[in-house]
């Protein structure tokens, strides 16, 4: 299972959020290149990067910071927030992002997302952000009518291979991953299904693992230093 630590971005800062909450927003780091830095040398391979104001506005909003943390750190990297157009996908991809996250634009626009599978394959990931069973969109400040089920079996047909699945409720909330969830969910979609919102401990880490989980995503408790990474890293392999 690989590990993805988190950056979010907000006005080119390292963040997070309280439960998705905007107005609870904590500043970790005003240099997000460092961060990365500091990932690869705990023996990260890979990175999460979200665009938060690109998840509300619909418009990338960091493109030149998530530039530099890749010039900081060559680790394989995933960006979502506010990808709705084919020219930031592009985009992304130009600057050397490996793979994209569609989230609001899954949901909205299915000819897109059937059109960026087409054209990218792989490279083209699917974020399910759920809040009380619901599918949210638009940096979550909105709950659509989807059930996470009815999604995933969506994107399975679709030909999707990777999903990001966020449980809001948990998401900076240090109460543990909601592994009840993944168990469910991860016997429902065949790809890669990356575990997010809550994983705080070494045993989340460990439990999602057996479940045979393709990832799983570490925000807050690696800035609070609930969890090392590198021991997270080595639970993992």
């Amino acid at each position: 299972m690989d590990i993805y630590p988190a950056i979010d971005l907000y006005g080119g800062k390292a963040v997070r959020l309280f439960k998705g909450d905007y107005a609870q927003m904590t500043v970790y780091s005003d240099n997000p290149a460092d961060v990365a830095r500091d990932f690869a040398a705990a023996g990260a391979t890979h990175i999460h990067l979200v665009d938060l104001e690109g998840a509300k506005s619909g418009v990338p909003a960091n493109l030149a910071v998530i530039r530099q943390i890749l010039e900081a750190a060559p680790l394989f990297a995933e960006v979502g927030g506010g990808i709705r157009t084919m020219a930031a996908v592009e985009q992304y991809l130009s600057i050397g992002v490996d793979r994209v996250i569609l989230g609001t634009a899954a949901v909205s626009d299915p000819d897109f997302l059937r059109e960026a599978l087409a054209r990218f394959g792989e490279k083209i990931a699917v974020g399910v952000d759920l809040r009380d069973g619901y599918v949210a969109i638009k940096g979550w400040t909105e709950t659509s009518c989807l059930t996470a089920d009815a999604f995933l079996e969506t994107m399975q047909a679709l030909g999707v291979k990777t999903v990001i699945c966020t449980d809001i409720s948990r998401d900076g909330a240090m109460g543990g991953a909601n592994r009840a969830l993944y168990q469910q969910l991860s016997g429902q979609f065949s790809g890669d299904l990356i575990a997010s919102g809550g994983v705080s401990s070494l045993e989340d880490v460990a439990a999602l693992k057996a479940m045979g989980l393709g990832g799983a995503i570490i925000g807050k408790a690696y800035y609070i230093g609930a969890i090392d990474l590198k021991q997270a890293v080595e639970v993992a392999l």
